[in-house]
């Protein structure tokens, strides 16, 4: 009996059997060993037979073996199969083949049946890898354990469990695809690195234990809440849930932890809810009937993100609560978030609230003591091109958010309220009115004094820097007027 030892790559066994072949050795008389995990050294020579010191590898021809492309891309697929005796069994599949023996690459062949069932494991372990494979940023400050080393880990890791040995295969994949991202993919069985230049693999898991927990980043709760808000109840079907993203990937995915509640509430009515909302969007005959009076008895919204009072909630990625002081004695109000405060969940971070900023710095205010909130709490908006533009509320959205507005005015309790453009000024006053007609008239609403302003975006939207600095400067002299009447040092 021969014993080759070869590296565990595809590579090292091509050339030990070429080898093999060279020399007429049938796959009954080889035993295949590989390098121990710990990257033990093996014999220097290629062949072991009977404990006798054979020739050195270069002494010995290769084959000259001639295969089809389909079956070399059997054979590179199926040596990522996991299995202790897939390397005699590829080699008896080639000792075939050069026999002549054609039918060795037929799935009617028992042997290619098995060589095919192997490549199709592998290549769907591929798949797999690349579609639940979770990135997220790491923490700044990595914590280790007593059974893992502590190296400086880069920007991105992710933890993933493949069924197959196809980590290498993937890496190259991630390092087309994240360009200069320094990232980490630790398995139980070894680790891919990318510094931004080069892939690195390493023979143990690199990530510590502490670390493979998913945590939520900023980017990770961004996806739950869109992953959130996509989900239909009423087209639920769980068996194809479990065919496209199979339960045993649930515990590696961020949104894995809401699956199980979402179909759960699916089944307790959230999906008769669903449909029926959906058959009352339906266009039908228009009945004469007073709207107060035709909504049915329902329970206030407990969150911002359950409310349901209007429709814009179907096109937003998510409400956008007010920030700020909870006794702030200043309280702005804009008109709707944007398209950069829908996807960040914050109000006035766009280009809009870069203004803003530059307004409230001129009027010697700090933002960290202010609250900033929005009359309406979702983004209405329409498809331009890949853009998504801005599209103002109508009167019954004013409205309907309006519930929040009061909520946010009766807990802060500001002693001035500055709002931003006429939607705010309409939903404070409860009807329609005319900005120029309020602008450096200070009045007040309920007890409270309200200065009237632009919106920044209207800054955004003028031709020159002359007119653009005129606005910025009214804004600004709006917000040192509420300073003084708030009497905020």
């Amino acid at each position: 009996m021969r014993i080759i030892v070869i590296e565990n790559t595809y590579a090292a066994w091509r050339e030990a059997a070429l080898h093999a072949l060279a020399s007429r050795a049938t796959p009954e008389s080889i035993g295949w060993r590989v390098i121990d995990e710990d990257g033990g050294e093996a014999s220097p020579a290629l062949f072991d037979e009977h404990a006798c010191t054979p020739p050195a590898p270069a002494s010995i021809d290769s084959a000259d073996v001639r295969i089809t492309r389909e079956l070399a891309d059997l054979l590179k697929d199926a040596a990522l199969f996991r299995d202790p005796d897939r390397w005699a069994f590829l080699y008896r599949v080639l000792w075939r083949w050069h026999g002549g023996d054609r039918a060795v690459a037929s799935p009617a062949d028992a042997d290619g049946a098995r060589l095919y069932r192997m490549a199709k494991a592998v290549r769907r372990a591929k798949h797999d890898m690349i579609a639940y494979v979770r990135f997220r940023l790491r923490a700044a400050a990595a914590t280790t354990d007593s059974d893992a080393p502590a190296p400086d880990l880069p920007e991105y890791v992710a933890w993933y469990e493949p069924e197959h040995d196809v980590l290498a295969w993937s890496a190259e994949h991630f390092a087309r695809r994240m360009g200069r991202s320094t990232w980490l993919i630790s398995t139980p069985d070894g680790a891919a690195w990318w510094d931004g230049k080069a892939v690195r693999l390493e023979r143990r898991a690199a990530l510590p234990r502490t670390e493979r927990s998913q945590r939520a980043d900023d980017a990770q709760a961004l996806w739950l809440a869109y992953y959130r808000s996509t989900f239909n109840p009423a087209r639920l079907n769980e068996a194809a849930l479990e065919q496209h993203l199979p339960v045993r990937f649930w515990k590696g995915l961020p949104e894995g932890a809401l699956i199980p509640s979402m179909i759960s509430e699916a089944k307790s009515g959230a999906r008769r809810i669903a449909q029926a909302s959906g058959v009352g969007a339906l266009d039908g005959k228009a009945v004469p009937v007073d709207a107060h009076r035709a909504q049915p008895a329902r329970q206030p919204p407990s969150t911002l993100d359950a409310c349901r009072r209007c429709s814009l909630w179907q096109h937003a990625t998510q409400a956008v609560a007010g920030v700020g002081p909870d006794h702030a004695r200043i309280m702005l109000i804009g008109e709707q978030p944007g398209d950069q405060e829908d996807l960040a969940g914050k109000p006035f971070v766009g280009p809009a609230g870069k203004l803003l900023d530059a307004a409230i710095e001129r009027a010697g205010l700090a933002r960290e003591n202010l609250y900033l909130t929005n009359a309406v709490k979702h983004f209405k908006w329409i498809l331009r091109g890949k853009r998504r533009l801005h599209k103002t509320a109508a009167q019954q959205e004013i409205d309907a958010c309006g519930y929040w507005l009061a909520h946010e005015l009766e807990r802060v309790q500001p002693a001035v309220v500055v709002t931003l453009g006429a939607t705010a000024l309409t939903a404070l006053l409860h009807e329609k009115v005319s900005l120029r007609d309020h602008v450096d008239r200070p009045l007040e609403v309920d007890g409270v004094r309200v200065v009237a302003t632009y919106h920044p975006s209207f800054a955004l939207r003028q031709q020159n820097d002359e007119a653009r600095e005129r606005v910025l400067a009214a804004i600004s002299a709006a917000l040192a007027q509420a300073r003084e009447l708030a009497g905020v040092a």
